[in-house]
């Protein structure tokens, strides 16, 4: 069994001009390209994804970088399963359930 202090969550976050066509269209390819990375949509320009150990982040995290937009700015995060277990969330002034962890690995 993996340890909640080994595997990891990213967090990818990104500001991304959408004021021309083309530049509305680097943004979308882009989100398209995190969703099919595996990522889910925290918030708008807010994706997470889990990731096994540190190994699979380093990849991820290359090829992220080779799809990024020429203009915009992205930042990835790092933190552990247990670091996650603790975010609070808001809907509103109303706070959310706790967010789980998954229970096993989907396979694509």
């Amino acid at each position: 069994m993996l340890s909640g202090y080994r595997i990891m969550w990213m967090m990818v976050l990104f500001d991304l001009p959408v004021l021309t066509k083309r530049e509305r269209k680097a943004a979308t390819t882009f989100r398209k390209f995190l969703l099919d990375q595996g990522f889910e949509m925290s918030q708008f320009s807010v994706y997470m994804r889990h990731c096994v150990g540190k190994e699979q982040g380093e990849a991820l995290t290359r090829r992220i970088e080779k799809a990024i937009p020429a203009t915009g700015k992205v930042h990835v995060m790092f933190f552990t399963d247990k670091q996650y277990e603790s975010i609070l969330c808001f809907d509103g002034r109303t706070r959310q359930p706790s967010r789980k962890n998954p229970e096993q690995y989907v396979l694509f």
